[in-house]
């Protein structure tokens, strides 16, 4: 069995360009903190994953130039609020599940008359680009996912299909 390596000084240390590229852009505690344990423990942790936080900063980031968390609140309210307005004035052809007060400003789930409108509107939606809309199978129904990285414009897309589709069919 080789004999065990012990981790040179700091001073010594030469990173990688992918751990460095892992490790930019965080608070200096953070690195710090991980390599110091290393030093002092002579050992190898478990490697950072680089990747997650190399995602992580990439996120940070856009969100940062969005405007902030503030503007990002700012947004998914906005998105929210034109879909359960839809609902809400559909004159019960799109019916929601959940309570006013307790509503999801990222998944909004809602039914359709019958399973063959809610057939017929997954259908239909994906040839207009909308995707993913279909509920879950042990609930059946509709779901619009409005995630973060979702611009208004596609929930301005989905209200005018969802107006549309009720025209058509209601």
């Amino acid at each position: 069995m080789p004999a065990r390596r012990r981790m040179p000084d700091r001073q010594a240390w030469s990173l990688s360009s992918r751990v460095t590229t892992c490790l930019s852009g965080l608070p200096p505690t953070c690195g710090d903190a991980r390599l110091q344990s290393l030093s002092a423990s002579g050992s190898l942790h478990n490697t950072p994953p680089c990747y997650a936080i190399y995602i992580t900063g990439l996120v940070l980031k856009w969100v940062k130039s969005l405007g902030g968390l503030e503007a990002i609140a700012k947004r998914n309210h906005a998105k929210a609020d034109l879909v359960y307005k839809t609902i809400d004035e559909s004159g019960g052809f799109y019916r929601g599940h959940a309570n006013k007060e307790a509503r999801s400003m990222m998944n909004i789930p809602f039914r359709l008359p019958s399973e063959e409108l809610e057939d017929a509107f997954a259908s239909e939606s994906k040839k207009n680009d909308l995707i993913g809309l279909k509920g879950h199978r042990s609930v059946g129904g509709m779901r619009a996912s409005l995630y973060n990285a979702l611009d208004v414009k596609a929930a301005e897309s989905l209200t005018q299909f969802m107006r549309e589709f009720q025209k058509k069919h209601g």
